[in-house]
């Protein structure tokens, strides 16, 4: 059997960390400290009641120090990080620093500069950064990249992504709506979707915005497989009438060449493949988030144009 890991999990108050406490469970692993500045954190007693708890940084840092320190071992092997995304470059840093390997929720920064600095630091430390890419392990995702690598000759296949997913009011109250926290729409609800592309589709080669407001993007990107027209948005108005009437919030949609794909099952274990994968060795690394790092920050700096034939139907309803 393999030695038990201690964890310490950063934004333990969040609405991503049940996952990553199940995932540290159901590997045989153990969270013995957590930190978050709200003390909203009772989901902790579903997974491990005795983890010591922190609302202020500076005494989780001093504790996990100790535990560093301490002679009779418990010191930290992983920090879990699923802080807002304006402070993952810094709790990384924290954890490399500590002695401790890091694991990241997506976005991993926001900030393709920030990549080279984390990097920099694995090497001084010798301890490594894994990323959460859990699209990269969905069967249905790996069914479709090796189905496009596998096709003879290169072809562009004709690609349209949706992802509505509806929030109330409190978002744009929140660090989520809050640009410089969040890196704005197409990084807080996106990047998993733009790292899921460059995984099937290959390299980018062009990215084009059409809309980019608080509440709602779109744009048109092309790989080296794939023309992809893209439309992400918060706002309910945008769920097509007939689920929306049927009481759905949200409504997610890839076609490739006219073609539905569906993967919206088979996400409640991917966390806990995403963890065995880590602590096999084969997490993902900083470098495999380069590109979609790369795209959203391109994203967020371009001028928006007005679409040809390239725009997203949805945006061309609105």
């Amino acid at each position: 059997m393999s030695e038990v890991k201690n964890f310490a999990l950063i934004g333990v108050g969040g609405y991503i960390a049940p996952r990553h406490m199940q995932a540290i469970k159901a590997t045989g692993n153990r969270l013995v400290a957590a930190l978050d500045p709200n003390d909203s954190v009772g989901i902790i007693d579903s997974h491990f009641p005795d983890a010591d708890f922190f609302t202020e940084f500076e005494r989780f840092d001093r504790h996990v120090d100790m535990r560093r320190r301490a002679k009779n071992g418990g010191r930290i092997d992983y920090v879990s990080i699923c802080s807002p995304n304006y402070l993952h470059d810094s709790h990384v840093r924290f954890a490399l620093r500590s002695g401790a390997h890091a694991i990241c929720e997506k976005p991993l920064v926001l900030n393709p500069w920030n990549i080279d600095g984390l990097q920099e630091l694995e090497r001084e430390t010798g301890k490594q950064v894994s990323s959460i890419l859990q699209l990269r392990l969905h069967p249905s995702i790996i069914a479709l990249r090796d189905k496009v690598r596998s096709a003879p000759g290169a072809r562009k296949h004709e690609v349209n992504l949706a992802y509505i997913t509806s929030r109330g009011h409190w978002y744009l109250q929140s660090w989520k709506g809050d640009a410089k926290k969040s890196g704005g729409i197409a990084t807080n609800i996106g990047v998993h979707f733009f790292d899921m592309l460059h995984y099937i589709f290959g390299d980018l080669q062009d990215n084009v915005v059409h809309r980019y407001d608080d509440t709602k993007a779109a744009g048109y990107l092309e790989y080296q497989n794939a023309r992809v027209r893209w439309f992400l948005s918060v706002d309910l108005e945008d769920v097509p009438d007939a689920q929306r009437e049927s009481g759905q919030r949200t409504f997610r949609s890839i076609t490739v060449d006219g073609e539905e794909i569906e993967f919206s099952g088979g996400f409640t274990e991917l966390h806990n493949r995403s963890y065995e994968e880590i602590l096999a060795g084969r997490g993902f690394s900083l470098e495999e988030n380069r590109t979609a790092i790369e795209t959203v920050a391109a994203i967020r700096g371009s001028k928006v144009v007005a679409p040809t034939d390239n725009g997203h139907p949805f945006l061309r309803k609105k």
